[in-house]
Parts: structure tokens; C-alpha cells; sequence
């Protein structure tokens, strides 16, 4: 864009570090409870105000943003507008760097960035109820993505935690290639409308008997020591594993080489998936994990850096 009057925000890519299925409602979508945090790395959004609503999409990854008119991008700020009278639109430019059906959030997250910079042109604050409004019709999980900063995330994405205090933690996020879908991952889970998702050793709202609160929950919202969150984090899951590693086996073995790392404290799959991540003491741990993993598979994507919180 050669306008001066535009501004370029990252659209951080999306963790889920945990993601508990607690059921599936009536109507058929499903319950759940993540902890959710943020990537130093994802797209980049530009936005020139002014003129009708337009969208450019370039980069590595362009190719799997789908068709334009479905784009997340455009869907959101019209769904703003419809809420707001003579909302000022324009014309975006999104760089596309995150791969599509990651289970990384990129679409949310290109689409709740649209919204901030809509909102910040139009001189509305993100506590507006219409951007909140915007955001769930537009997707389940753009709410989370708005404010990125560490939060849980429960319902169907719309109950929101405040932030969560995390401590630094490295993180390697890769990606094998080929993307996860996220409707066929959750009939992969197999729950009939109305049905719980229940283990052994849990209740049946999904809540293990005797289970610890979350490190930052008993410390006045100071951060928890590293040792004790990893702790906590090893002893959740992600419960779309399983149906995802039976779709697509080769999951299993990404995750399998980020645990072999040195230095790696825990590998898990992040949403539906395909990428997998793993979380490490530092930056510069998960930086040597990131290039010995670019080394040995040349044709993953593999991004490294520090949680966001």
C-alpha cells in the first residue's frame, strides 16, 4: 500500500498449550476449556482506511487462505458493519504466513486483527459490545484472538478468562505440510449431540476429582514458577489428539520428534491440529531446537521464539 494513511499489525498465530472437550451441546457444537496463549510470529495485517472494503492476500501461505470472498477477513469487518452505522471500512492487505488447517488459529487471528484496526480507525474501544458481537458470529474462536494475550477459553469459545500471567517459556511450533480440517477431527471424536466426554477418574462435566488448580489461579494472579505451569501443563491434554492422530498418523511422528529434543519439556498438538508444538525453558532453547528440526525435515514449517503473555 502506497497510502501513508495505513497501519500493519501482527496477527499473532494461536496456542492452545491445553484443550479439554467437556461434551457436545444440543445443537451440536462442543464444550470446551483451553488455555490459550500467543506466538511472537504469525500474519501481518494492513489496513488503509477509507474507500470500500477490499482485500489483498500475498505471502508463503497465500494459497491456502481459500477463496477470497470467504475470507475471515472480509467477513468480520462486514459483520461489524452491520452493527455499527456508517462504520469506516477500506482496503487490507494481509501477508499470509501461518498455515491453513494447523490448528494455529491463523484465519481467527487474521480476522480479529481486521476488527482491532477497524475498531482504532472508527475510534471505538475493543470493550465495545459490537466488536465482541462481530467477532462470535464471525468464528468460535476470534473472540480469544482480539486482546492475544494468555487466556482460558471455555463454552464454544465466547467465555473468556482475564489474562493469564505466564511465565517465559520457549516455544517450537512446526507444521508437517498437510493440513487437519477441524469438522473432520471432531467426528473423528465420535460425541453424539448431548453427550459427555468423560475418563476415568473424572466427573462428568469433564473435571478430574482432585484436580489442581492451575499454578497462576493460587498466586494472586503472580506468575507461577516455570517448574510448577510445566508441571500443571503435562498433567492436561489436548483431547483432539487421539481423533486427529487416527486421521492422520503422521501427527503421532511429529510429535515424537519434537520430544526427542534436547531440552524439550513437553510436545503436544495444538488445536485440531496438524502442528505441534514444544515448550522449553528459554528462546534460545527452542531457537536450537527449531534449526536442528529444519535440518533433519527441510520441508516443515518451523517457527521458534517466546510466548507472548
Amino acid at each position: 500500500m502506497h497510502d501513508k494513511n495505513f497501519e500493519t499489525i501482527l496477527a499473532p498465530a494461536k496456542i492452545n498449550l491445553t484443550l479439554r472437550i467437556l461434551g457436545r451441546r444440543a445443537d451440536g457444537y462442543h464444550e470446551l476449556e483451553s488455555l490459550v496463549a500467543f506466538a511472537p510470529f504469525g500474519d501481518r495485517l494492513t489496513f488503509c482506511p477509507g474507500g470500500p472494503l477490499e482485500l489483498d492476500v500475498s505471502g508463503p501461505k497465500a494459497e491456502g487462505a481459500g477463496p477470497l470472498a470467504d475470507n475471515l477477513v472480509l467477513r468480520a469487518a462486514r459483520a461489524f458493519a452491520e452493527r455499527v452505522d456508517g462504520l469506516r471500512l477500506g482496503r487490507f492487505a494481509l501477508y499470509k504466513e501461518v498455515p491453513s488447517g494447523a490448528g494455529l488459529g491463523g484465519g481467527s487471528a487474521d480476522a480479529a486483527a481486521a476488527l482491532r484496526l477497524i475498531a482504532k480507525a472508527n475510534g471505538i474501544g475493543l470493550d465495545d459490545s459490537r466488536v465482541h458481537d462481530a467477532a462470535q458470529v464471525t468464528g468460535a474462536d476470534i473472540p480469544v484472538c482480539l486482546d492475544p494475550r494468555p487466556r482460558v477459553m471455555r463454552g464454544i469459545g465466547e467465555i473468556l478468562s482475564g489474562p493469564v500471567a505466564l511465565p517465559p517459556l520457549g516455544i517450537l511450533v512446526v507444521h508437517p505440510g498437510f493440513a487437519l480440517p477441524t469438522g473432520p477431527v471432531f467426528k473423528a471424536l465420535g460425541l453424539a449431540p448431548g453427550e459427555k466426554l468423560t475418563k476415568p477418574g473424572e466427573t462428568a462435566d469433564g473435571q478430574e476429582r482432585g484436580r489442581p488448580a492451575r499454578p497462576d489461579e493460587d498466586a494472586g494472579g503472580t506468575p507461577a514458577l516455570l517448574e510448577a505451569l510445566l508441571g500443571w501443563l503435562a498433567a492436561e491434554r489436548n483431547d483432539l489428539e487421539p481423533p486427529a492422530i487416527s486421521i492422520a498418523p503422521a501427527v503421532a511422528g511429529v510429535l515424537d520428534v519434537i520430544a526427542a529434543l534436547p531440552g524439550c519439556r513437553l510436545a503436544r498438538m495444538s488445536g485440531s491440529g496438524s502442528a505441534c508444538f514444544g515448550l522449553f525453558d528459554g528462546g534460545d532453547a527452542a531457537a536450537a531446537a527449531a534449526q536442528q528440526v529444519g535440518a533433519v525435515q527441510p520441508s516443515w514449517w518451523v517457527r521458534a521464539g517466546l510466548l507472548a503473555s
